[in-house]
């Protein structure tokens, strides 16, 4: 993985895979060198974590996804 890779959101994925959003999260939000920032919950905010997925483990998983 590199720094310059290009890095996919959560919304994207989802359209070129034609899968809800929730399923994509499911999918990538515990793989390695998925970047993950967040915000923990406050007494006036809900908490969030926003995903970035590189292209490599995007086709990672599409090759694994295939093979099932």
């Amino acid at each position: 993985m590199s720094a310059l890779e290009k890095h996919f959101t959560v919304s994207q994925i989802a359209t070129l895979w034609q899968l809800s959003k929730d399923s994509i999260r499911r999918i990538f939000k515990d793989r390695p060198d998925v970047l993950k920032m967040s915000a923990p919950e406050t007494r006036f905010k809900r908490g969030y974590c926003v995903l970035r997925v590189p292209e490599s483990v995007v086709q990672k998983v599409h090759a694994l996804m295939r093979k099932a």
